[in-house]
């Protein structure tokens, strides 16, 4: 199995469970080992007392991208630490696309960083992710399931 093969298997078994973003409409657009990028469009329930989309969301989709990444080497990793600063508001009705890239893995450990860009390609917010690999796998790989 090719590491890219690894990711896609590993990102399909993740998404068969992955309700939350499924249910707010995120989209995964790409998936490679230690990347992923992840798209949601801005619905107006998304909108916070500003009219802007609420920075919730867009936590959830930078966490999201960041979650698809740093499991893609089919080994169960979850959130140790993250953190985002939010650059410019991301408006109703636009594409917004997180773009998750590994950073540093070792060992248990890995950090990642997303960087969420709004329809006309400004920066929207910056995450970082600390992650930290637990027991099991997305699937068997001897049986492929």
């Amino acid at each position: 199995m090719t590491p890219d093969q690894r990711a896609e298997k590993s990102a399909a078994a993740m998404w068969a469970n992955d309700l939350a973003a499924q249910g707010l409409g995120v989209s995964l657009d790409v998936i490679a080992p230690g990347r992923a990028i992840m798209s949601m469009q801005v619905d107006a329930p998304m909108a916070n007392g500003h009219g802007i989309c609420h920075g919730g969301y867009i936590f959830m989709l930078a966490d999201t991208a960041f979650a698809y990444a740093c499991n893609s080497y089919n080994q169960s990793v979850v959130a140790q630490h993250n953190s985002i600063t939010y650059i410019s508001p991301g408006r109703v009705g636009e594409v917004l696309r997180a773009d998750a890239v590994e950073y540093s893995r070792t060992g248990r450990s890995g950090i990642y960083d997303v960087t969420v860009t709004g329809d006309d390609d400004r920066k929207v917010a910056v995450f970082r992710g600390h992650s930290r690999q637990i027991k099991g796998t997305h699937f068997d790989e001897e049986t492929g399931s």
